[in-house]
């Protein structure tokens, strides 16, 4: 059975799916986004993806491409399509088709709405949580409005090679004071010798991610104490545990970090025990 893509109005097979060359989002990536998880059957906090959606989209003053009901009529529709019980959403809103200029076009143009979807296989990610994942530092040189989920991620894409080429599967951003701010693709978190849980505050220096706020709502339920301030590189290093978040791998330890070893190089029980309580409390949307 083919994939099948929305694209403004029309669901075709995702080979075919395309926009205009002059579309914004492909010439100057004028575009936001939102990846939601699939599981068993639910969209996993949808909710709150399209409040931030709503709040991207607000931002960098693009109109809603439709009412929010419509939006999860279309998002309900191609997972359908697609047989996906288990896998992602992806949404992307751009400003639309206009001739190639910085400014805005005058009138306004009617925003591009895509919607892709794909099976995700549960056993990958079980596989990633059992062992841990190798991350590797890299310098944060992303413009100074990271919480807006926009398609403009080259930074990330370099980093996340970067990282490929040192045999990492993820990056971690430092910032200028040799502060951590977060993963090339996720959140990052440690848990430190207290035993407390610490995340950068969500400013404009990191995307407030969905599955971080979430994991807030998991820690309290589980008792776990949650302190939201800049780290070091080198406090990193000496955690009990590291992990990051994000809405496909939802909690998954990092063992080793630029070649040193984390705590006993073994993923630790803060993460599963978060993980295993995510789903209890993150909001489950019907497909």
């Amino acid at each position: 059975m083919p994939r099948i893509a929305y694209v403004n109005g029309r669901y075709v097979r995702h080979a075919d799916a395309a926009v205009h060359v002059l579309d914004r989002g492909f010439v100057f990536a004028d575009a936001v986004y939102e990846v939601c998880q699939v599981q068993q059957g639910y969209i996993v906090d949808l909710s709150r993806h399209l409040d931030r959606l709503d709040r991207s989209l607000a931002e960098i003053r693009i109109r809603p491409p439709m009412p929010r009901a419509a939006l999860i009529g279309i998002l309900r529709q191609v997972l359908r399509r697609n047989l996906v019980t288990n896998g992602l959403v992806y949404l992307q809103v751009t400003r639309g088709v206009a001739k190639r200029d910085h400014v805005f076009p005058s009138p306004e143009v009617r925003p591009t709405l895509v919607v892709t979807a794909k099976s995700l296989t549960p056993v990958v990610n079980a596989a990633r949580y059992a062992s841990g994942v190798r991350a590797a530092t890299v310098a944060d040189n992303r413009w100074g409005r990271v919480d807006i989920k926009t398609v403009g991620l080259l930074p990330n894409v370099l980093a996340r090679q970067q990282a490929k080429e040192a045999g990492a599967q993820e990056a971690i951003f430092v910032d200028a004071e040799g502060n951590v701010t977060e993963g090339g693709a996720t959140n990052l978190w440690i848990v430190d010798r207290a035993g407390t849980l610490v995340t950068r505050p969500a400013d404009h220096g990191i995307l407030n991610g969905i599955t971080r706020t979430t994991l807030m709502d998991v820690a309290a339920a589980l008792g776990l104490a949650v302190e939201e301030r800049r780290f070091s590189v080198a406090e990193m290093l000496e955690a009990r545990e590291v992990f990051v978040t994000g809405a496909t791998t939802i909690c998954l330890p990092v063992v080793s970090i630029d070649g040193h070893t984390i705590a006993n190089g073994h993923p630790g029980m803060t993460a599963q025990k978060i993980r295993e309580a995510f789903f209890a409390v993150a909001e489950k949307t019907a497909i």
